[in-house]
């Protein structure tokens, strides 16, 4: 089914596994506003929560906060990215999953995404004041107040997408470091990362590039532990029933937890050196109360510091370090090629079998068409002018 101009295509979320493709007209654009067409959306574990019931979520929305796509339509030009550039239709861009007001007291302490006035990609109601928030649609409304980064051609759909989330939080968790543990730079620091999954591989890949002495990554699965070396860990560590640590190193410089499990974070306390930095990143959601003993602490000179989400200089640090390292991560063997967007209840809903694949992807341009060998792919065709 083809979108006719001034159209766009979602699949909406209703509540638990119910969900419905629908047709929306563009929305009207304010100043500092675009609409981008969507290339591609990768699925963040963050939305397979949501629909689970493991978190929260406004319904009926448009979910979907990995995107890459180009802008299709401008307010009276002006717009800018991150760096203050400017940009024009046809533009290849990510952005942020934050929209910021930029003028209340923690946006002026540069805490843009705890702003007071937060909306936040792909979170929205549809009947709120920006509907079409979300990336599982042809089309996205970017509000002002949203970071935008342009893409080179050196970084593939799927790395843009996934640095749209996971890649600028694993940035912003090791500047959150540096800056809490006065490193300045992770060269020659020892670095845990507990999680394998894409924020725990990306997390393996930048620490190594920024020169860490060891990268050591822990996950309860042996497929993804392995999987991570091919993304800069230098180490493995397996864990144990209970979240006990099967081996490994001891006393590491800087600690990033990303699964959020509490047998996680007790770990991950307990493998701190002194003056070292534990970030916790995965704990999201509703869990049980971690035990801090407040001598160890003490006495350690450790720092524990807590990061959600990410400003706009990590997005544009994530794409730079896509850009910079080309050809050395091959970030599309673990991004499922594309679906079209009928397939996404599936994807939210289904189990994940294959330990290889880190996030599965949706190309909203794809349709589903029915033939005698089965229902395949195909691009869909271009919209009457």
């Amino acid at each position: 089914m083809s979108v006719q101009p001034g159209m766009l295509r979602a699949q909406v979320w209703n509540g638990g596994g119910d969900f419905s493709l629908r047709t929306f007209p563009f929305p009207e654009l304010g100043p500092g506003e675009a609409i981008a067409s969507i290339d591609l959306a990768t699925v963040c574990g963050s939305d397979r929560h949501t629909v689970g019931g493991r978190r929260a979520g406004a319904h009926p929305s448009i979910l979907g906060h990995e995107a890459v796509g180009r802008l299709a339509e401008i307010h009276g030009g002006g717009l800018v990215d991150v760096r203050g550039e400017a940009l024009e239709p046809g533009d290849r861009v990510v952005w942020g999953v934050t929209a910021s007001c930029g003028t209340c007291d923690r946006c002026l302490r540069g805490l843009t995404a705890k702003c007071r006035q937060l909306l936040k990609t792909g979170h929205e109601a549809l009947h709120g004041g920006w509907p079409i928030s979300g990336g599982y649609a042809t089309h996205i409304h970017l509000r002002r107040g949203l970071a935008l980064v342009r893409v080179p051609d050196t970084v593939g759909d799927a790395a843009a997408a996934v640095a749209a989330c996971a890649g600028a939080t694993v940035v912003a968790c090791l500047d959150a470091a540096d800056v809490a543990s006065r490193t300045r730079g992770l060269a020659g620091l020892r670095v845990l990362v507990n999680g394998a999954g894409m924020l725990g591989v990306f997390a393996a890949a930048v620490a190594n590039a920024r020169g860490a002495a060891v990268v050591e990554v822990r996950d309860p699965s042996p497929e993804r532990s392995e999987l991570a070396t091919r993304f800069g860990a230098t180490r493995l560590a397996a864990i144990a029933p209970g979240g006990t640590r099967a081996g490994g190193t001891a006393g590491f410089d800087i600690v990033v937890e990303l699964s959020g499990a509490p047998e996680g974070v007790r770990s991950c306390l307990a493998a701190l050196d002194v003056g070292g930095c534990l970030v916790l990143a995965g704990s999201v959601s509703p869990g049980d109360v971690i035990a801090l003993d407040p001598e160890a602490v003490v006495r350690g000179r450790h720092t524990v510091v807590g990061v959600h989400n990410y400003e706009p200089e990590h997005l544009q640090a994530a794409i730079d370090f896509l850009d910079s390292t080309a050809g050395t991560f091959d970030w599309g063997s673990v991004v499922a090629g594309p679906l079209p967007l009928d397939a996404l209840p599936g994807l939210l809903t289904g189990h994940e079998s294959d330990p290889s694949i880190l996030r599965r992807s949706v190309a909203p341009g794809l349709i589903m068409v029915e033939s005698d060998l089965g229902c395949e792919a195909w691009p869909s065709p271009p919209s009457p002018s």
